[in-house]
């Protein structure tokens, strides 16, 4: 089944309701594109790749346990995804960038989702401690400074974000400016655009 942007916005918004969640899902869309431009690969597929990843994040955040496998994050997606008839390669795509999965980061595109995942979270964080509380204020440096303080946003994981700009042969510092730069072209799509700082 061949996809596009349009069937991946209907699937993230049939599962998920969370406004950050989807937030979450269109920075890594405009990251992945990013990269897809810069690597010359599909930008349809990468962006929908991006789109997608954490679909089923909300209905299925559980890992382990008594749960069964095909119920927690990502295992989830992948039998909704099977379902629904999404081809195996972007099905795999998506289950890379769990770490807890067996697939292989063997493609750009695995390696790029890896890579930006986190960080997207880390520089919306960034954006949101500004007085403007804009995304268009944010520098490269910015992000860099807020870095090294491991108690903010402490939930984006450096090292992931590291090993994942290694892997792909991106400098950090370039890496992060990549993922910013993206961003920064859907800044009112992220409500990042100075608005809530009016509010």
């Amino acid at each position: 089944m061949d996809v596009n942007r349009e069937q991946a916005w209907s699937l993230l918004t049939e599962y998920t309701q969370s406004p950050n969640l989807i937030k979450h899902g269109l920075a890594v869309e405009a990251a992945m594109r990013a990269y897809a431009r810069r690597f010359g690969e599909d930008e349809e597929r990468w962006g929908v790749v991006g789109l997608i990843h954490d679909f089923d994040y909300e209905r299925y955040p559980e890992m382990g346990g008594d749960t069964p496998q095909d119920e927690w994050h990502t295992y989830a997606g992948a039998r909704i995804l099977r379902e629904r008839g999404w081809s195996g390669d972007i099905i795999q795509d998506v289950l890379s960038h769990a770490s807890y999965v067996n697939v292989a980061r063997d493609t750009l595109l695995r390696k790029a989702l890896f890579a930006v995942d986190e960080l997207t979270g880390l520089i919306i964080a960034v954006a949101l401690v500004r007085p403007s509380k804009s995304i268009l204020d944010v520098k490269v440096k910015s992000v860099k400074k807020k870095w090294k303080d491991r108690s903010f946003a402490a939930g984006a994981n450096r090292e992931d974000i590291e090993a994942g700009a290694l892997t792909l042969g991106v400098e950090l510092g370039e890496h992060i400016g990549v993922v910013l730069e993206s961003m920064k072209g859907i800044a009112p799509e992220l409500g990042l655009d100075g608005r809530l700082a009016s509010q």
